[in-house]
């Protein structure tokens, strides 16, 4: 199967996001999520030719589920119209290291590399480590592989103020109004059916190893 159909199967659930079509269409599902998952396993064992943390890491423990958590949700529509994989060590997608994201969605296919929404303490840790470290952080992301793919940090959350205890002159005060370390690059679903797909996700991937070599050391001093 081409991984393309996985697309095929999100487009058709964005339309018919209920109970009945979904039971339906059991089998459908069951057959792009092995995809989804054997993709992962590939990707894992990719990943780890590079950054050792990943070895020992289970597909199972990274691939997010497909039934969406509606209890405090305005929008009780009851499945996710995308698939997403996190590869990180430590718990896969409950780690709050650094790790490899994958988003399949008709709405848009991207990867994420980094650290998503951070609790407090880390938070306030990884700040400190880009104020502290911010020579080592520049070199990294102005890098010319990594600035030609990831040209901006996730700002969603983003503060409108430079947060306490922190220079409001500090020349690059806007990495630490950041809620969220990940950096993101878009691609086009036609990739998804290229012979290299893998190769091409995992290259990526590569090219952005040393930012979450950087967010780990904090973040292993952490938890």
């Amino acid at each position: 199967m081409q991984v393309s159909e996985i697309i095929r199967f999100l487009s058709a659930l964005s339309e018919n996001n209920n109970r009945e079509w979904f039971a339906e269409n059991k089998s459908w599902l069951e057959s792009v999520k092995k995809e989804f998952d054997v993709l992962s396993s590939k990707l894992i064992l990719k990943i780890a030719e590079f950054d050792e943390d990943i070895k020992n890491v289970e597909a199972a423990d990274c691939v997010f589920r497909i039934y969406r958590d509606i209890r405090f949700s305005h929008d009780k529509t009851p499945y996710k119209t995308h698939f997403g994989v996190f590869i990180a060590s430590a718990g896969g997608r409950k780690s709050q290291r650094g790790g490899y994201y994958l988003h399949l969605d008709p709405a848009g296919c991207f990867v994420g590399v980094g650290v998503w929404c951070p609790p407090p303490p880390l938070l306030k840790a990884l700040r400190k480590s880009v104020y502290d470290n911010i020579d080592e952080l520049n070199e990294i992301r102005h890098e010319a592989e990594f600035a030609n793919l990831f040209t901006n940090f996730l700002e969603e959350d983003k503060l409108k103020k430079v947060p306490a205890g922190f220079p409001k002159d500090f020349p690059d005060a806007e990495l630490l109004k950041l809620k969220h370390y990940l950096v993101e690059y878009k691609f086009d679903e036609k990739l998804l059916d290229s012979e290299d797909f893998i190769e091409k996700i995992t290259n990526v991937f590569r090219i952005a190893y040393p930012f979450n070599k950087f967010l780990n050391y904090t973040v292993d001093e952490v938890i």
